[in-house]
């Protein structure tokens, strides 16, 4: 398809900077695609009502490194100033990462990068150089050490449609972060969960609605634009996740009991797409998926996606568009736009139903 198909004008103001206060305090528009694309205007606290007894609530308990970094590379008397932001772990002691300007360096030269308030600098090896300023850096530690030093040395890589309006600060720290992240290796936030909190979960449980989670580590590459003028040429960057065997027989208990598979997030989604069998059961499954979906791919587990706002010509709204059909994301859109519905990571929520 043509990517000119997903393009949409956005109003600035619509772009939404911090998250609502208290989270659950969010709009959300539910799209009804099967039934004559009914389009209701409710809140985050009303999503119980929504929901149906026996369904499961699938989330991402990914958790959010401090993933944007500052360094410099010495080179005699030369010092370039790089900024680099980490988007997948490739094994315990090295990660790929964006860099500008990444010709700046070469394989085989190291990187500093430099504490937060004087703190102590951080090393890296330059490994590779890949396309699109990719570098692939290994450290001196690993593991949780090398985690514990990246968030002594790096700042919350904040979407560049925020970046660019403000600085990051201590209050993003908090708000970037779901209140399911427990394991850590995420470089942008699963944003439909940033809506969920204690009070809401336990309504949640008390209708019916199991809770099972997964884990897909976010990487960078959720904000990279699409260049290409036609979705077949685009390639998606690989990302890290895993379904346990608990969660595995959460997921078929449901759909045997004749609930629902209810995906919080595009991220949860993706995943389970790419786990799932051709009959949409699930066994435990772990590794790297690069699964792009657009208008014509035929879902084999999801039934509903609680997802935020994408951007115009993104792939994310290229897969709610293949969710719940294009024509009816437009006129959602549209619908929002004009009600006043923030958008984009901090943004308010939509509730799709799946068109077949």
């Amino acid at each position: 398809m043509r990517v000119d198909e997903f393009d949409f004008e956005l109003p600035i103001e619509r772009i939404a900077l911090r998250p609502a206060e208290p989270r659950n305090s969010a709009q959300l528009l539910v799209v009804l695609a099967n039934r004559h694309n009914s389009i209701i205007d409710s809140s985050i606290g009303a999503l119980p009502t929504y929901l149906r007894p026996n369904d499961c609530l699938v989330v991402n308990d990914t958790r959010v490194l401090p993933a944007r970094l500052m360094g410099s590379r010495h080179r005699g008397d030369a010092v370039a100033r790089i900024e680099a932001t980490l988007h997948k772990r490739e094994d315990e002691q090295s990660w790929r990462a964006f860099v500008r300007p990444a010709k700046k360096l070469a394989v085989g030269e190291t990187v500093r990068f430099r504490g937060k308030k004087g703190g102590p600098e951080l090393l890296a090896d330059i490994i590779e150089k890949g396309e699109a300023g990719e570098i692939l850096f290994r450290f001196p530690v690993a593991g949780a050490d090398l985690d514990a030093a990246i968030r002594e040395v790096g700042v919350m890589p904040l979407p560049p449609y925020i970046a660019a309006k403000r600085a990051e600060d201590a209050q993003d720290e908090r708000d970037y972060q779901t209140m399911f992240a427990d394991r850590t290796g995420a470089v942008a936030a699963p944003t439909a969960g940033l809506h969920f909190t204690p009070e809401l979960l336990k309504a949640i449980q008390s209708a019916g609605v199991s809770i099972g989670q997964v884990t897909l580590h976010v990487g960078a590459g959720t904000f990279l634009p699409v260049k290409v003028d036609n979705t077949a040429d685009h390639q998606m960057h690989a990302e890290w996740g895993e379904i346990s065997a608990q969660t595995a027989d959460l997921l078929n208990a449901t759909k045997a009991n004749g609930g629902r598979i209810v995906a919080v997030g595009t991220t949860s989604l993706r995943l389970l797409e790419s786990a799932a069998r051709v009959d949409g059961s699930f066994s435990p499954w772990s590794g790297d998926t690069a699964i792009f979906i657009t208008p014509g791919y035929r879902f084999k587990a999801v039934d509903v996606l609680m997802t935020n706002f994408h951007l115009p010509r993104s792939t994310l709204f290229m897969l709610v568009s293949a969710f719940s059909g294009l024509d009816t994301m437009r006129k959602a859109y549209k619908h929002a736009i004009e009600k006043g519905y923030r958008f984009y990571s901090y943004g308010d929520a939509c509730l799709l139903h799946r068109t077949a």
